[in-house]
């Protein structure tokens, strides 16, 4: 199944509530992954920064034009019990 990023909140840290086309809510955290940022994901370090996220109805995007693959957004996710 293709996934796609409906609604996406902004929860602390580096952490997102997303929600997909399927319905389900998932917990990204990029805490990890953002420590050895480079290249576009450099800002996202800064958090005032991350928190301009937004979901554009297939995926998460910021200003500077980073998105990422709503599948990999599903995959690495922890589902929200």
């Amino acid at each position: 199944m293709l996934h796609t990023v409906k609604k996406v909140e902004y929860l602390n840290g580096y952490k997102l509530k997303v929600v997909f086309n399927d319905g389900k809510a998932k917990i990204v955290d990029f805490t990890t992954r953002l420590q050895k940022a480079k290249n576009m994901f450099l800002p996202l370090k800064d958090v005032e920064y991350f928190k301009k996220v937004a979901a554009d109805g297939t995926t998460l995007v910021w200003p500077n034009g980073l998105d990422l693959c709503p599948d990999v957004l599903y995959d690495i996710g922890e589902d929200i019990k």
